[in-house]
């Protein structure tokens, strides 16, 4: 009974992301279930000409190149390389699971490009984790909702300034003219300088719309109208995410962009990059469960039982520990899959990044380790950083070390976060480059570090339109580290520090940053620089924001 009580209360009204209307009652668990479903994708042409959905995916791919006048049939030259092309497969899914569609993708051989022939600059930036979750943050702390949409074949749309020919796709071979080839007009998924030839594409529309390039991030576009309105999008590769506070302007860019490109509008955010976004009224969501689940089916540990803090506080981990060497493999594997796992996740930042220093000869021990964080994974599978709706802005940061808590080189860990309203959205846990010689030294070091974050934090939310005319308070617990910074007359005890930390005196000077004291209870980032009771553990990650899925109430769109 009491668990058909428990069920009932947490229900919730689900909302179309289109038009807002009501669609069915649902529970919180639900909306983040993952299906059981058995996914097999083609890996060669032969496997998927049995199926119609897959023919018809191929069609519709070929059907959007020839839209996008993206090549041209042409002989065969006799003094230029032709880059082989092959099909890929892939299901789309749904963040529950549910397949979305079947999507066939036409790419180029690019491995076999070379430099200066098929192909020149290649670089093309993307969106930082820290400019999505500031995004999400003030969207939280200003009450906007946060749209996206999804460019089809965005490649497609890149124009090449390079002489680039392919053949013709298998299975699609045009009778009579199995010798002639096209000749690439715009990009290919699989050629090198693709991503760099559609971000050129986009950037430059966005410039011709009036958008203004932020200076800080490559990928954070701005529109201004008036003294108040503004409208904010973020791209990342094909995926583009805006919010702003003028409705109008949201239409109106929607609009403009499905006119351009061939567009999927997909309404709200809600799944991003692996990340499952939950807008409800009162906040925004964020959490990473089908994929931390995932993670458990692929290491074998879904049955596993859970445990309550990733690490062992008085345990100590080093290269050397007689246990015996790990499948390296595995380890990095499961490694890399932990450091994504942070996307969402700060709780198990200082884990991740602990283990990340063994990638090589790793031993049993550390395998263990690691599994160990899994086992804290399950958990605490649906718990994810909740920002809340109306919360005043204030950009706060926090900084911490530990001392010399690298067995092999006595090096420390500096660990910073920084939260606007609520919640954090930036943070890091990242061994120091030198030894300190006192626990101020260390702490100065970190300070410095997060005063670097917080300067270009500052950048960001300036292109935002929320301009921190006050100094950034960042909270330290070490009082020693902040009469360094404020006071230079410990010279004979800092003259070796590397100057490059110096900067820190700068920063404050000009108002940028204000260090503060801050009491050792009261201080998030010691999450990040060492292992912590389970009691300090858990009591600092419900400060960092983290908490279950099940906490949120309210109307949810998904």
């Amino acid at each position: 009974m009491e668990e058909q009580d428990r069920d009932v209360s947490e229900t919730v009204e689900i909302t179309s992301p289109y038009d807002h209307t009501p669609v069915k009652w649902r529970n919180i668990s639900d909306i983040l279930a993952q299906c059981n479903l058995c996914i097999v994708e083609p890996e060669k042409y032969e496997e998927a000409a049995q199926d119609e959905a897959w023919i018809k995916a191929m069609k519709e791919e070929l059907s959007m190149i020839e839209k996008n006048e993206t090549w041209k049939l042409v002989d065969r030259p006799s003094d230029k390389q032709v880059i082989g092309v092959k099909w890929v497969f892939k299901t789309k899914l749904n963040l529950d699971g549910s397949v979305q569609k079947n999507k066939a993708r036409l790419v180029a051989k690019g491995y076999v490009q070379k430099p200066g022939l098929d192909y020149n600059e290649t670089f093309a930036p993307v969106a930082r984790l820290d400019t999505i979750r500031t995004l999400i943050a003030l969207a939280a702390h200003r009450s906007w909702k946060i749209f996206q949409l999804d460019v089809k074949s965005a490649f497609l749309n890149g124009i090449l300034q390079e002489e680039v020919y392919v053949d013709q796709p298998e299975g699609f071979v045009i009778n009579g003219k199995e010798d002639k080839v096209y000749k690439l007009h715009k990009a290919l998924y699989g050629l090198k300088q693709g991503p760099r030839a559609w971000y050129g594409e986009i950037d430059s529309y966005f410039a011709k719309c009036g958008f203004e390039k932020s200076l800080s991030e490559a990928t954070l576009y701005t529109k201004t109208r008036g003294e108040k309105d503004i409208l904010i999008v973020s791209i990342y590769v094909d995926d583009i995410v805006y919010t702003g506070n003028n409705q109008d302007m949201l239409d109106e860019f929607k609009e403009d962009m499905k006119e351009k490109y061939e567009m999927s509008d997909l309404g709200l955010l809600h799944h991003f990059l692996g990340m499952g976004v939950i807008q409800t009224e009162s906040s925004i969501f964020i959490h990473q469960k089908k994929y931390a689940s995932s993670l458990l089916d692929k290491f074998g540990l879904k049955e596993c039982k859970s445990v309550s803090i990733p690490l062992v506080a008085t345990e100590k981990l080093s290269k050397e520990d007689g246990s015996g060497a790990a499948d390296e493999e595995k380890y990095r594997k499961l490694v890399g899959s932990l450091l994504y796992l942070t996307a969402t996740r700060p709780d198990v930042m200082y884990a991740a990044s602990l283990l990340a220093r063994y990638m090589h000869c790793p031993t049993n021990k550390h395998y263990g380790t690691a599994k160990r964080v899994l086992r804290y994974v399950k958990g605490t599978l649906d718990y994810g950083l909740k920002y809340e709706k109306g919360k005043k802005a204030v950009l706060i940061g926090f900084c911490d070390s530990d001392w010399g808590g690298s067995i092999e080189d006595s090096k420390s860990t500096s660990g910073y976060a920084f939260s606007f309203g609520s919640g954090v959205f930036s943070w890091a846990s990242v061994k120091q480059s030198c030894v300190a010689l006192s626990t101020a030294e260390a702490e100065y070091i970190s300070a410095s570090e997060a005063t670097a974050q917080a300067m270009w934090l500052r950048f960001v939310l300036g292109d935002f339109g929320e301009l921190q005319t006050e100094a950034t308070p960042l909270q330290c617990d070490n009082t020693s580290a902040i009469s360094i910074t404020k006071n230079p007359v410990f010279h004979q005890r800092t003259k070796h520090i590397d100057r490059r930390y110096h900067f820190i005196k700068d920063a404050l000077q000009q108002g940028i940053i204000d260090l503060i004291y801050c009491p050792t209870k009261e201080q998030v980032a010691d999450i990040f620089t060492k292992a912590l009771p389970r009691e300090r553990f858990n009591y600092l990650r419900d400060k960092l924001g983290v908490v279950s899925a099940q906490s949120l109430k309210g109307s949810i769109s998904v």
